[in-house]
C-alpha cells in the first residue's frame, strides 16, 4: 500500500470517528432536550390547570347568577363582587393592613419563639419534658373558644395579635424540634470521636455544653432548616387564620377594624357584595402569603436539598 492510500485510509477512519462523535453529541443533546422539555411542561401545566379551573367556575357562577336573576343580596355575581372590591377599595385597603400587621406579627413572635424553645428542646431533656406538653394542650385548645377570654382580659389589638400567635407557635416549634433530633446518629459519632465538640480547655460540665452548642451550629441547625421552612408555610396561613378569628370575636363584642370585622359588618349590613369582596381579598392573601414563603423555602434548599432538587427535575 502506498503512502497516498495510508493517507486516505487514516483520513476515512478519521473522518468516521468525526462523524460519529458528531452523532453521540447529538443524542446526547437530544436526551437532555427531552427531560427539559418535560420540565417546562410540566411547569406549564402547574399554572394553566389552576387557572383554567378557576375561570370555568368564574364563568358558570356568573352565568348562573343571571340566567337565574338570582338577587345580589342572596348570590352576587363575580363581575359584581369585582366592582365592589374596585368601589369599596379605600375602606378594603385599610382592614387588609391592618389583617397584614397582625398576620406578620403574629407569625415573627411564633418564629422566635418556636426557633428558641426548639433549641432549649434540644439542648435538654429536662426541658422538653417540662415544656412541651404544655405546647401540646396550646395547641389543641381551640382558638375560638381563647380568642373571647383573651379580649375580656388583655387590649383588643394584644389580643387579636396573641390568638395569631397561638395557631403559628406550634407548627413552627414541632416542625424545628423534629429537624433538629433528626441528624444521623453517625455523623454525631463522627464529629465527637474527632473531638470536634469537646474543647480541652474547658472543665467537664462546660465542656458537655460546649460540645452541645457547637453540635447544634454545625449539625443540627443544618438538619433543622428544611423541617423549619416547612413549618413555616404552614405557620404562615394560620397565623392569618388566627388574626381573623380574634377579629371576628372582637368585631361581635362591636370592635374590630380588620378584614374579618368588614366581613361581619357587611353581614349585618346585608352588603353582601362587599362581603364576598373582603372574602376573597383574605383568600388571596393567604395564597400570595403561602407562595412568597414558598419561594424563599425554594431559593434556600433549591441547591443543596432533595426536595428542592426534585422539583426542577
Amino acid at each position: 500500500m502506498g503512502v497516498s492510500e495510508t493517507r486516505a485510509v487514516v483520513g476515512g477512519t478519521v473522518s468516521d470517528a468525526r462523524g460519529e462523535t458528531r452523532e453521540h453529541t447529538r443524542a446526547e443533546t437530544r436526551g437532555a432536550a427531552a427531560p427539559a422539555a418535560a420540565r417546562d411542561r410540566s411547569k406549564i401545566l402547574r399554572i394553566a390547570l389552576p387557572l383554567a379551573v378557576f375561570a370555568l367556575v368564574i364563568v358558570g357562577w356568573e352565568r348562573y347568577v343571571v340566567a337565574y336573576e338570582v338577587p345580589h343580596y342572596i348570590l352576587p355575581a363575580p363581575t359584581l363582587i369585582l366592582k365592589t372590591l374596585i368601589s369599596d377599595w379605600p375602606v378594603l385597603a385599610t382592614s387588609l393592613v391592618q389583617t397584614l400587621q397582625t398576620t406578620f406579627l403574629g407569625l415573627l413572635l411564633a418564629v422566635v419563639g418556636g426557633v428558641g424553645l426548639a433549641v432549649l428542646l434540644s439542648l435538654s431533656r429536662l426541658v422538653e419534658y417540662s415544656l412541651y406538653p404544655y405546647a401540646v394542650v396550646l395547641q389543641v385548645t381551640p382558638v375560638v373558644a381563647i380568642s373571647p377570654l383573651l379580649l375580656i382580659y388583655m387590649p383588643q389589638e394584644a389580643a387579636v395579635l396573641t390568638c395569631a400567635w397561638i395557631v403559628a407557635f406550634f407548627p413552627i416549634l414541632s416542625n424545628t424540634t423534629l429537624g433538629l433530633q433528626s441528624v444521623d446518629r453517625n455523623l454525631l459519632e463522627l464529629f465527637d470521636l474527632y473531638g470536634a465538640t469537646k474543647p480541652r480547655w474547658a472543665p467537664p460540665w462546660l465542656g458537655r455544653f460546649l460540645s452541645r452548642v457547637k453540635a447544634l451550629w454545625y449539625l443540627r441547625r443544618p438538619a433543622a432548616l428544611p423541617y423549619f421552612l416547612a413549618g413555616l408555610k404552614i405557620a404562615g396561613g394560620l397565623a392569618l387564620i388566627g388574626a381573623v378569628v380574634a377579629e371576628i370575636a372582637a368585631g361581635s363584642a362591636g370592635a374590630g377594624s380588620g378584614l374579618a370585622y368588614r366581613i361581619l359588618e357587611s353581614q349585618f349590613r346585608l352588603n353582601i357584595p362587599r362581603l364576598f369582596a373582603a372574602l376573597a381579598l383574605l383568600s388571596a392573601t393567604g395564597v400570595v402569603i403561602f407562595l412568597a414563603l414558598s419561594t424563599v423555602s425554594h431559593l434556600l434548599l433549591r441547591r443543596w436539598h432533595e426536595s428542592a432538587l426534585s422539583e426542577e427535575r
